[in-house]
């Protein structure tokens, strides 16, 4: 027996619907508020989830977050002024992009992004889905031209992702883990594991990201890398992440 299938199979399908409690962001399929109630989340956690080890060292990620994001926050705020200067002066639309995606046990929440694309690029997406690098729900392209001039640099360097150190001192990230699907690619998931990588908070850099990044076109080994994450997460393999996650950016490697 699958421990991580569900008794009956999720409704085909999805439907969006109206946001059920104030707390909710934004509007989400209705498959993705019956995941929220059914999946076992923390049947899929490793069982030393239970330890006092682990609590301890969980505790110690979110003081290193908290430190980390706002220190980040505060040196890195000139390049911020910089970076907005630039997409205001190269492309019509607001310096950020909202970011709609899913957090701890699939909980909605807003992060924000250096906007990269047309403010029209939503819209346009299904119009390009034919041309989709990635296995599975995800979409990524290569050559996608609703990125601008600036976005296609700030993508290469990763410097889009700088805002979302305000997602990590808020809570809803943390600066390793999983990274947060969109709600409509969550709900799509083909195998009931793969919902397992939200349950822990996810990062915003990763296995995934350090080993490739958009390089690995297969989806499902993208969710195997999350999931080994998980099993095999303690502090140390945090700090490997994150000091190759410095290379790795410093390459762009897989980076579109």
């Amino acid at each position: 027996m699958n421990p991580f299938r569900l008794e009956t199979p999720p409704p085909s399908p999805p439907e969006t619907v109206e946001r059920p409690d104030p707390d909710t962001p934004f509007t989400v399929p209705d498959a993705v508020l019956r995941y929220q109630r059914e999946v076992p989340w923390h049947s899929l956690l490793p069982p030393r989830a239970d330890t006092l080890g682990w609590r301890i060292q969980q505790r110690i990620k979110r003081g290193l977050d908290i430190v980390l994001s706002l220190g980040g926050l505060l040196v890195l705020s000139p390049l911020f002024l910089v970076i907005a200067v630039c997409i205001k002066a190269t492309s019509h639309g607001p310096v950020f992009y909202r970011w709609k995606v899913l957090g701890l046990r699939a909980r909605p929440f807003v992060g924000y992004k250096f906007r990269t694309m047309t403010v029209d690029a939503d819209q346009r997406k299904e119009e390009l889905l034919a041309h989709n690098e990635m296995t599975g729900p995800v979409f990524k392209m290569r050559q996608d031209p609703r990125v601008t001039p600036v976005g296609r640099f700030l993508r290469k360097s990763s410097l889009d992702e700088l805002p979302q150190l305000w997602s990590v001192l808020k809570g809803d990230m943390s600066l390793v883990g999983p990274r947060p699907p969109f709600p409509e690619e969550f709900a799509e998931y083909e195998e009931d594991w793969y919902r397992g990588k939200l349950a822990v908070v996810p990062g915003i850099t990763c296995l995934w990201q350090v080993l490739g990044r958009s390089e690995i076109a297969d989806f499902e080994t993208w969710m195997r890398l999350d999931r080994q994450y998980i099993q095999e997460w303690n502090l140390w393999l945090d700090f490997k992440i994150l000091l190759r996650t410095i290379p790795a950016v410093l390459r762009g490697h897989g980076a579109y």
